[in-house]
């Protein structure tokens, strides 16, 4: 069964264009999302599509920007309609699941998602070093302050009791045990 998705990302926006294609494509219902974004995570109608896909039919739609936010979440929905044994149709890339080309096709898409992901890691990973080499500080800031240290030690040497230094500085009490551990460590 050839089944449809079509999603205008605005409310003013109009799937006629969509639903003629689909129809001309021989789809029998088609799933409409109306006025969602594609970077939204929730997607109503394309959940209740996918909930009805059994194996065998075929998932068509007029592009696959309509269907997928990005190369990745594409190749994961591809990849999740392989395993229950549904193809995927797009009809202006010219793209179908069916054939070997088609799966060729987006192969090629998932090797270039991988080798963007390896550029991002790498790049990534230069950065922070290239920062570190800067004396940059990685990471999301201490908890504790040196300042805030200092004080908490001088109060519990004076006798107070951690869970009130801690209070005092708006810390964590197992924040600052742990701040005291580490700097007598």
């Amino acid at each position: 069964m050839l089944i449809g998705y079509a999603r205008v990302s605005t409310a003013d926006q109009n799937a006629d264009l969509q639903h003629r294609a689909l129809a001309a494509a021989g789809v029998e219902k088609v799933y409409t999302d109306q006025g969602v974004s594609g970077s939204r995570a929730s997607r109503p109608e394309l959940d209740r599509c996918l909930d009805q896909l059994r194996s065998g039919d075929t998932l068509v739609v007029w592009r696959l920007d309509r269907l997928a936010r990005s190369l990745r979440n594409l190749l994961d929905l591809v990849e999740m309609l392989s395993e229950r044994g549904v193809h995927l149709r797009s009809l202006t890339e010219s793209i179908d699941t069916s054939s070997a080309s088609g799966r060729l096709v987006l192969s090629v898409f998932g090797a270039l998602a991988e080798f963007e992901r390896e550029l991002i890691r790498e790049r990534t990973s230069a950065g922070l070093e290239a920062a570190r080499a800067r004396g940059a500080r990685i990471g999301r800031p201490a908890a504790v302050t040196r300042d805030q240290l200092s004080q908490a030690k001088t109060l519990v040497s004076a006798g107070h009791r951690v869970g009130d230094v801690a209070k005092t500085l708006g810390v964590g009490r197992s924040t600052l045990y742990r701040a005291l551990r580490d700097e007598a460590a």
